[in-house]
């Protein structure tokens, strides 16, 4: 194992041992941390499938516990190109249909990359746990391919849509070094009190136009 496996091996380590004195949930790493910036490296054996198995509970856990909907490698301070999402979906039928937020199951992914399905970008608010307290409007792909592996070794090749590709495409970007806010329009840049109380409409019409920001042409309303 060369230096920089062995290093991924022991963060790997580093993360399930925190976790056991923190009742199964990890610390997550926040912005100005040089990891968020950093290029993961693929999974190639730096642990073995008990370990890989133990890290992808605790960084479930760990999501669901800040709450969140997806959490990346580097999140928890190690530089691995694995990441955990899922989703429970919008109750309110009206967002779940702008938004196409619809349940997504737990997936867990590895040596994840994307590239866009389609030409059509919708633009939501996004927040981040390792940006906590803020939201900002990105635009991304309504469709998105995503290439990688289950914790199987399986490969996963498919299109994910809505809601669900745009928290694919967060988290796979944690894993380039990219957080949403070097994609948002900053103008949209607001608290999570100042998006609840202004902008809860299921788009971001309203936003858009009493911000100051440009929607992406043809992005339904």
């Amino acid at each position: 194992m060369n230096d920089a496996d062995a290093l991924i091996a022991a963060q790997i380590r580093s993360v399930l041992a925190a976790a056991e004195v923190g009742g199964g949930v990890a610390p997550i790493v926040e912005a100005g941390d040089p990891i968020l910036r950093s290029v993961t490296r693929p999974f190639d054996g730096q642990v073995d499938d008990a370990e890989l198995a133990q890290l992808a509970e605790v960084m479930r856990a760990t999501m669901l516990a800040a709450p969140g909907v997806g959490l990346a490698g580097p999140q928890v301070g190690i530089g691995l190109s694995m990441f955990v999402a899922e989703d429970p979906g919008s109750l309110d039928p009206e967002t779940a249909e702008v938004r196409q937020r619809r349940p997504m199951p737990l997936r867990v992914v590895l040596n994840a990359g994307y590239t866009p399905a389609t030409s059509e970008d919708v633009a939501f608010f996004e927040g981040c746990l390792s940006i906590p307290g803020y939201q900002a409007v990105v635009a991304r792909p309504r469709e998105i391919e995503l290439q990688g592996q289950s914790l199987d070794g399986t490969a996963i090749a498919e299109v994910v849509s809505g809601w669900s590709a745009r928290i694919v495409a967060h988290e796979t970007d944690h894993l380039e070094g990219i957080m949403f806010l070097d994609k948002a329009e900053m103008r949209s840049l607001a608290t999570n009190t100042s998006v609840a109380r202004f902008w809860s409409q299921p788009s971001t019409q309203k936003a858009a136009a009493e911000l100051g920001f440009t929607l992406p042409s043809g992005m339904l309303m």
